[in-house]
């Protein structure tokens, strides 16, 4: 998080000289639309802060140990892949329940398909993507992508385990 916030604040920095060598007038436009915007995703953002913080507290410790750590086994990344796929509202929501789960002590393989299935196979996209690409290539990219997150969670089950050993 913290290498985050320093490139961020290093954009930003870069951001406001390049409007500033533009004039003031973009400098204080630029300021005036940060500020419009904020407002405007104010309320979303404490949403998902709220979100974080509840699904952290709500998921109890035995059913993350028994169905969602990394020793739960294929249910657990059976679980966070049909999770991925039925999370409404796409990324906006899957980041938020994705954050309050590894906060509540989720395995990183399951996470790991969570985040993917979220990404590749959110129903959400699915009318979207059949209305642009058609049928027949949604449902190649589709089929060549359903087994993609649980394969990424096993992967990384297994990378994390091994890494975790030579600790």
């Amino acid at each position: 998080m913290k290498w985050t916030i320093i490139s961020c604040v290093a954009l930003l920095i870069l951001l406001v000289i390049l409007s500033a060598l533009k004039g003031l007038d973009t400098l204080e436009l630029g300021f005036k639309k940060s500020f419009t915007t904020g407002a405007q995703f104010l309320p979303l953002l404490i949403i998902i802060f709220l979100m974080m913080g509840f699904i952290e507290v709500l998921l109890p410790e035995g059913f993350v140990r028994d169905w969602l750590s990394d020793s739960s086994g294929y249910k657990g990344i059976l679980i966070a892949w049909v999770a991925g796929i039925l999370t409404p509202a796409g990324t906006v929501m899957g980041f938020p329940i994705a954050a309050g789960l590894a906060k509540a002590g989720v395995g990183v393989g399951v996470l790991v398909t969570y985040l993917t299935s979220l990404a590749l196979l959110s129903i959400m996209r699915l009318p979207l993507e059949i209305g642009f690409l058609g049928i027949q290539l949604f449902s190649i990219r589709f089929g060549i992508s359903l087994f993609v997150p649980p394969l990424a969670g096993i992967m990384t089950q297994m990378i994390y385990t091994s890494i975790s050993k030579l600790k």
